[in-house]
């Protein structure tokens, strides 16, 4: 019985020896290390925040763009005062080269800009040089000539996932510097200006006015878009706001720099969202993409041999979601440059090379019927947009809007002003065009 007694103490010695082993001291200070090197929000944000500037804009006065502002007579007869107000407003910025002090905005932050103010973090103010602006996208470049910048780095707004964290830093309201956090809410949102290029970052990080032009940025710092809109029906922030992917800006920024405008450019194709119906009906696996609605003569994608039906799936390698991401890549593809497009034809999975062309010039007056006088309509990736509209005109009396989208005439299909005019031409009496306006589609009947 003893015999039994010592064995059974020197099992359990033994057990003891293997549950507590020698390392497990060492272990703890290795843990304490670790969690004291990690870096806080906060200390994040004061390496990135000296990036984010205030703008204050001085709009040009009427007397700066009306020559007849300066004539005394005709002030005197309109009852206008002698020295008009100058408008001012303010917005938020982001410097993202301190080399050269070239800083992003939002183009209707520094729009009809007379003077451009830019104010850094430590105070320090200068007068900023416009390099140029693109509406469409809403993203503007300035520049200023000061030393000791601090510009943040481009994180990937493609890696982005909704629920990411982000913060975003602007000046709202004239309050100054101001930080507030949220979430990735959504990602590729559309719809805001429908003649605009958008692929939005949908945040809940708090964005007012004065926001504008602004960072939005990840958790470790890097900048992946530049705060743009918010929906307020209230006039203040209710949880949706809206940024520019920081991979667009800076595809705006660097045209801007090399032309001080953006030169979209095209393949010659109209299309429409990959839907759930049009997979099946088409016999596809892809649930996301851009089917090929028509193929314009003599264009690249008519000479990489596109054809309606065909199914766009990616640009570059990277995957297209939409009609709207085939054409923000298109359109925002240098012109000259060569883009690799994939596609769905029946089963079979094909790539092509082919060349970027520019968007052709908008339509002389003098292409379009009578009923149309005064209006102007432009090539914008595969759509028909009436560019601008005289006031007073035949084609303003018609009901026709600057910005609509028209994609047919009396049922017919159309994709270019090419197209446009020549369905014009043939319609004879009455027109009935197809249009998409704010979102929605209606049709406008011209007799």
């Amino acid at each position: 019985m003893t015999t039994r007694s010592s064995k059974s103490v020197g099992v359990f010695a033994a057990l003891v020896l293997i549950l507590v082993p020698a390392p497990l001291p060492a272990a703890q200070p290795q843990a304490a290390i670790s969690a004291s090197t990690q870096r806080s929000l906060a200390d994040v944000l004061e390496e990135v925040t000296p990036a984010v500037v205030n703008i204050a804009v001085r709009a040009r006065a009427p007397a700066e763009t009306n020559p007849l502002y300066n004539d005394p007579f005709f002030r005197r007869y309109f009852s206008l005062p002698e020295q008009p107000q100058q408008r001012l407003s303010a917005g938020s910025g982001v410097i993202v080269d301190a080399d050269k002090g070239c800083i992003l905005t939002n183009h209707h932050v520094v729009a009809d800009a007379g003077e451009i103010a830019v104010t850094l973090k430590d105070r320090r103010r200068f007068t900023a040089e416009l390099v140029g602006s693109d509406e469409a996208t809403d993203i503007a470049l300035l520049k200023i000539d000061a030393d000791k910048l601090t510009a943040l780095s481009f994180g990937d707004s493609g890696a982005l996932r909704v629920g990411d964290s982000v913060v975003a830093i602007g000046n709202p309201f004239g309050l100054g510097q101001t930080v507030t956090s949220g979430i990735v809410s959504a990602l590729g949102r559309g719809g805001i200006n429908v003649e605009g290029y958008e692929d939005f970052i949908q945040t809940d990080a708090p964005i007012n006015p004065g926001n504008s032009g602004g960072a939005l940025v990840t958790a470790d710092g890097l900048l992946v878009g530049i705060n743009t809109a918010i929906i307020a029906p209230t006039g203040g922030n209710v949880g949706i706001g809206f940024a520019v992917p920081i991979a667009m800006a800076s595809a705006v920024m660097g045209q801007l720099v090399e032309h001080g405008e953006v030169r979209r450019g095209r393949i010659g194709i109209s299309a429409q969202d990959l839907t759930p119906d049009l997979a099946e009906a088409l016999s596809i696996e892809e649930n996301s993409g851009a089917v090929v609605g028509s193929v314009e003569e003599n264009s690249p994608a008519a000479q990489g041999g596109l054809q309606a039906g065909d199914v766009i799936t990616a640009v570059n390698n990277r995957k297209i979601k939409s009609s709207a991401d085939l054409r923000n890549r298109v359109g925002l593809a240098p012109i000259g440059s060569e883009v690799e497009i994939e596609y769905r034809r029946d089963r079979d999975r094909k790539t092509v090379t082919m060349r970027i062309e520019p968007e052709e010039a908008i339509a002389k007056s003098d292409a379009m019927p009578a009923r149309l006088e005064g209006a102007e309509f432009q090539d914008t990736a595969g759509n028909v947009v009436v560019s601008s509209i005289k006031d007073d005109s035949a084609a303003a009396r018609s009901g026709l809007r600057t910005g609509d989208v028209i994609v047919a005439v009396n049922r017919r299909p159309i994709a270019t002003v090419a197209e446009l005019a020549a369905a014009l031409k043939h319609a004879g009496g009455t027109i009935a065009l197809d249009l998409f306006r704010g979102g929605a589609r209606l049709f406008l009947v011209i007799r």
